[in-house]
């Protein structure tokens, strides 16, 4: 073998020795890549934009794949777990669903009925009202006679909100007494709360006969009872 040969021998081992090193590279680089990116999992994404403490379903989601390791461990990935929940928050389209952005919706204890009214939207605590929330409901009502006072009355306290309707058109009653001309349109909220038989018997007698009900927010985690004296107001009483 002659010195050019022996070149020739010598340059096809380092092409060969180069080839198998960036082949080497190449593998490795997929190896760190893949090591990045999978396995993939499932994860779901919002289509549109949720209102706080409305109930969610399935159509409001898009089922996307993600690389495990850049879910968080509050990522949801099985919509059966939306069932009976209620968002807590405004839900942004495209934004990832995690378990601390939703919570069970409220539930009726044993014993317990659900009794809707509808709440004007003027002298209810206007959206600020939300499922789990407690008020003290209160009615007014007019006095029947001369003898009689008007007066405002607790009837329920720390009633639980179950669900918040949609605001709806309503006429309301003016103020002479059932005069047809003097109504007047207004907006009212169906609030749907948690009672007792009892206590959703004081509501329906309220919705029916009271001149106005309203609610009074309380404060979470609160002590909300009311001394029995305070659970009845009239103006001459007042000291």
């Amino acid at each position: 073998m002659n010195s050019r040969q022996r070149r020739g021998v010598i340059l096809l081992v380092v092409s060969a020795l180069c080839a198998i090193g960036a082949f080497a590279g190449v593998l490795a680089v997929i190896r760190d890549v893949d090591s990045k990116v999978a396995p993939e999992t499932d994860a779901y994404q919002l289509k549109q934009d949720v209102s706080p403490y409305k109930q969610l379903t399935a159509d409001q989601f898009e089922k996307i794949r993600i690389p495990e390791r850049w879910l968080s461990d509050t990522a949801v990935t099985d919509l059966r777990d939306i069932r009976g929940k209620i968002a807590v928050t405004q839900l942004k389209k495209g934004s990832l669903l995690q378990s601390d952005m939703i919570v069970d919706r409220p539930r009726l204890e044993p014993g317990q009925q659900e009794i809707a009214i509808m709440i004007d939207a003027e002298t209810g605590v206007a959206g600020k009202i939300n499922p789990g929330a407690q008020v003290n409901i209160y009615a007014t009502f007019k006095a029947e006679n001369d003898k009689e006072r008007d007066q405002s009355k607790v009837i329920v306290e720390n009633a639980e909100v179950m669900d918040v309707g949609k605001l709806t058109p309503i006429d309301q009653q003016g103020a002479a007494d059932n005069d047809p001309a003097a109504r007047r349109q207004g907006e009212a909220v169906p609030i749907t709360f948690a009672l007792s038989a009892e206590d959703a018997q004081r509501v329906a007698y309220a919705e029916s006969f009271a001149t106005h009900v309203r609610l009074a927010l309380v404060a979470p985690h609160s002590d909300a009872s009311l001394a029995p004296d305070d659970r009845s107001y009239t103006l001459e009483g007042d000291k």
